[in-house]
């Protein structure tokens, strides 16, 4: 049986974590294509990138080494228009497969379920509806996903590893721009004439749903402006142990 056909089920917990370890070791300091090619060797199609369209960077850079990869796109029904339209052009210009995966109830049901306006008053049981829950379902195809954090991102990121394996989930997850800086981001950009959501220029260093995003605080870290009104920086897609 050839590497990629080996599933996270045919492994031990023990075995994925020394697999994941063993593997940023490795993979440190190497380029973001050389790890992306690491995980399509690893994981073949059981492998898929997600984006939250700020940009799409680590669509093109996965694209480039996988052709027609799978890019789920968690569709809140909360998004910025701005948000969208990236999702459009990646759709229309890059080889990828975009998926965009809807929570269980519209917004209005859930307004109607749990009383509008939940994101201001419980945004961790909004976000596990509209977010979380909707990725556990979208990741049961794939045993492997890619996501674009980065180190220099906030302090909860600084010590992201290449790879990892979340026990809760039982999937591994790659981060091929984890030791990319903003620097980096910006001339790969540049270079490749990538697609940027459009709220980036103006102040949004990170974009999530309208409702829980504003401008960046001069001098503040890239996610200041995500749930201004909590302590919260993070919407728990990138929590699970």
């Amino acid at each position: 049986m050839s590497t990629a056909t080996v599933g996270s089920a045919a492994r031990s917990t023990q075995e994925s974590i020394e697999l994941a370890k063993a593997a940023s070791a490795r993979l440190e300091n190497q380029p973001a294509e050389k790890i992306v090619e690491w995980a399509a060797a690893q994981f073949g199609d059981r492998f898929c990138v997600t984006s939250s369209f700020a940009d799409a960077v680590l669509a093109h850079v996965v694209s480039r080494v996988v052709p027609g990869v799978p890019v789920i796109f968690l569709d809140t029904g909360l998004h910025f228009a701005e948000t969208l339209r990236v999702r459009e052009i990646v759709q229309r210009t890059l080889p990828v497969t975009v998926r965009s995966i809807r929570p269980r109830q519209t917004v209005a049901e859930q307004d109607a379920e749990h009383g509008p306006r939940l994101y201001a008053r419980d945004p961790d049981e909004c976000c596990f509806m509209r977010k979380i829950e909707p990725l556990e379902r979208a990741l049961e195809d794939y045993d492997a996903w890619a996501a674009g954090l980065r180190r220099d991102e906030s302090p909860s990121r600084a010590n992201t590893p290449i790879v990892s394996f979340e026990q809760a989930r039982g999937k591994f997850k790659v981060s091929p721009l984890v030791q990319w800086t903003q620097a980096d981001v910006d001339a790969y950009i540049s270079r490749h004439n990538v697609p940027v959501n459009a709220l980036m220029r103006q102040g949004y260093a990170s974009v999530g749903c309208w409702p829980c995003t504003r401008r960046t605080p001069p001098g503040s870290d890239p996610r200041g402006g995500r749930w201004p009104m909590f302590d919260k920086t993070e919407c728990g897609l990138h929590t699970s142990g």
